[in-house]
C-alpha cells in the first residue's frame, strides 16, 4: 500500500494509469492479442481436427450402415432360396413316396396274383396227382380181380400162360 500511495503522489494525484488494476487489465489484453491468435488458432485446429474425426466416423459408419444393408439382402436372398428349395424337396419327397407307394401296391398286387397262380398250379398237381394215383389202383385192383376171376374160371396150362400174357400187357394198355 505504501507504494501505491508513493506513486500516486509522485504523479500528482492518481488516475486511471496510476491504478494496478488498469494496469493489469492492459497487460490481460495483451496478452490476449499476441497469444490468442496462437489459442484461436489452436482452438479452430482442435475443432477442425475433431469435425475431420467426426467426418471419418460418419463415412466410416456410413459404409458400414451399406455393408451391413448388402448382407442383410443377401442374408433374405438365401433365405427365400432355402425356403424355395426346402419346397421344392418336400415336393420331391412327396411324390417319391407317392410313386414308391404305389410301386409297392402294384408289387403286392402282383406278388398276391403270383402266389395265387402259384397255389392254383399245385391244387392242380395235386388234383392231376390224386387222379393217376386212383387210376393206378384201380387198375391194380381191377388187375387183380381179373387174375382172380380168370384163374376160377380158366384152368389148364394153355390158359394160364394166355392169362399171364394178357395180364402183363394190361398194365402197358391202361396207363
Amino acid at each position: 500500500m505504501i507504494s501505491t500511495a508513493w506513486a500516486a503522489d509522485a504523479h500528482g494525484g492518481g488516475g486511471l494509469f496510476a491504478d494496478p488494476a488498469f494496469w493489469v487489465a492492459v497487460a490481460f489484453v495483451i496478452f490476449l492479442a499476441l497469444t490468442g491468435k496462437k489459442m484461436v488458432e489452436g482452438i479452430v485446429k482442435m475443432l477442425d481436427d475433431r469435425r475431420a474425426l467426426i467426418a471419418r466416423t460418419l463415412g466410416e459408419a456410413e459404409m458400414l450402415r451399406q455393408e451391413a444393408q448388402k448382407a442383410r439382402d443377401e442374408a433374405q436372398k438365401n433365405l427365400a432360396d432355402s425356403a424355395r428349395l426346402s419346397q421344392e424337396i418336400v415336393a420331391q419327397a412327396r411324390q417319391e413316396a407317392e410313386r414308391i407307394a404305389q410301386h409297392a401296391a402294384e408289387e403286392r398286387e402282383t406278388l398276391i396274383a403270383r402266389r395265387e397262380q402259384q397255389a392254383r398250379d399245385r391244387i392242380a398237381q395235386a388234383e392231376a396227382q390224386a387222379a393217376r394215383e386212383v387210376r393206378n389202383m384201380a387198375v391194380d385192383v381191377a388187375l387183380t380181380a381179373t387174375r382172380n376171376l380168370l384163374r376160377q374160371q380158366v384152368g389148364g396150362a394153355q390158359s394160364q400162360a394166355q392169362i399171364d400174357e394178357a395180364i402183363a400187357e394190361l398194365p402197358r394198355r391202361l396207363h
